[in-house]
């Protein structure tokens, strides 16, 4: 199979999991591609039995093509943190080297990668890494940090990986797996927030907040003592 089908099965494979079927143009804008393109290996793809796929409804993997797409996943997120564990790759550099790694991978050589990091549940970015038999480790309960109560605390379990730019970001703000933040403030205006991480106060947009996931740990309750005033 070719490097750009098993590209597009890899991504079916993951939205595929949060949305049902994929529709075209989600995967033209995660590919760069037009829409035209992408249908028309929809069809070629539907054609050898690899996915279901209708003009209207969009395109879900067969049981054929989720055993590549899932496979390929398995590739891509085991490079990812072979890149960043054991040659020191930051968090924003290791998907094109896994995008280009992944083809060339036969499954002895991952399952070899995955014994030389001790059999890791989650890449760089909390995404979660199948493993040799096909089972995907289930995430702690997460949501966007955006989503958290004023003077609530979450622990970063997933950030999104969807941009270079994004991930240097976070990272220069201090964000990390693990890492504990409180949302201290949300503007009304723009749904901007001010957080807490690690002592130091941060603001950031709405989109930062949206595609920074954490499991809510602490719940803060201020106390106010009201006086009375006769």
């Amino acid at each position: 199979m070719k490097s750009s089908a098993e590209n597009y099965l890899k991504l079916i494979f993951i939205h595929q999991t949060k949305e049902g079927t994929v529709k075209p143009n989600l995967l033209a804008k995660k590919l760069e591609v037009s829409t035209a393109a992408v249908t028309d290996m929809f069809k070629r793809l539907f054609e050898q039995g690899f996915i279901d796929y209708s003009k209207y409804k969009g395109a879900r993997l067969t049981p054929k093509g989720e055993a590549i797409g899932k496979t390929m996943v398995r590739r891509h997120r085991m490079w990812e943190m072979y890149l960043h564990k054991k040659l020191g790759f930051a968090w924003d550099k290791v998907h094109e080297e896994a995008d280009r790694l992944e083809h060339a991978s036969s499954d002895a050589l991952i399952d070899r990668l995955e014994e030389e990091l001790q059999f890791p549940l989650f890449d760089p970015h909390g995404d979660p890494i199948p493993s040799k038999d096909g089972m995907i480790p289930t995430l702690q309960t997460a949501q966007p940090l955006s989503s958290l109560k004023i003077g609530q605390s979450g622990k970063v379990i997933r950030v999104s990986d969807f941009d270079n730019q994004f991930l240097i970001y976070i990272n220069q703000l201090g964000v990390y797996l693990d890492q504990h933040i409180t949302l201290t403030q949300v503007r009304s205006f723009d749904q901007s927030c001010v957080v807490d991480i690690n002592g130091t106060q941060a603001s950031i947009t709405q989109v930062v907040a949206d595609n920074i996931f954490v499991h809510p740990v602490i719940q803060r309750i201020n106390h106010h003592v009201f006086r009375d005033s006769t």
